[in-house]
């Protein structure tokens, strides 16, 4: 009886973790889709929220290869639990840039310029380069439902998080 319970959670925290990484792929992968497809350039701060899905995605894997393996129990739970970490620290990032956004306080200092048109001036990229100017962090690209992307992000970054620790701390 108590095999069939661990080979059951065994495959509840490989299906977790699967789950996992797809939706933190399809997070950050929207997320580019808006840059590459849809124009949008992203600010320093969005940008920074990228890294815990960059990091929690090659994680979110090893997860699911550590389950399939059979590895003790505690290594798939440890990396659901990191996992867990990563996407709370995605949502106080995405936390932080709405509230830039919305000047509840105030963003970085080298995150303000706003944006213009980038002029090579008959020169080549490599020269526009230095003189592109990303856009500023305190204001929203665009808005769905009332939510900036960085909002979506939080939303997003809490969800998964507390899937992954329901499923790293789950009872055997």
């Amino acid at each position: 009886m108590t095999a069939t319970v661990n080979a059951d959670t065994g495959r509840q925290r490989l299906r977790t973790a699967l789950f996992l990484a797809v939706a933190m792929a399809a997070t950050v992968g929207s997320a580019l889709a808006f840059q590459y497809l849809g124009g949008y350039i992203p600010c320093k701060l969005c940008l920074e929220q990228r890294t815990p899905y960059y990091v929690g995605v090659p994680l979110m894997l090893l997860a699911v290869l550590a389950s399939a393996l059979q590895a003790p129990a505690w290594v798939s739970r440890g990396l659901l639990a990191i996992g867990g970490l990563l996407m709370l620290y995605g949502g106080y990032l995405g936390v932080y840039h709405s509230g830039v956004e919305w000047a509840w306080w105030p963003g970085p200092t080298d995150c303000t310029a706003a944006a213009g048109p980038v002029d090579t001036g008959g020169k080549g990229v490599l020269d526009a380069l230095d003189k592109f100017v990303p856009p500023s962090c305190d204001k929203a690209a665009l808005r769905i439902l009332g939510l900036s992307l960085a909002g979506w992000n939080v939303i997003a970054s809490f969800v998964l998080a507390v899937v992954a620790f329901r499923s790293a701390f789950a009872r055997d």
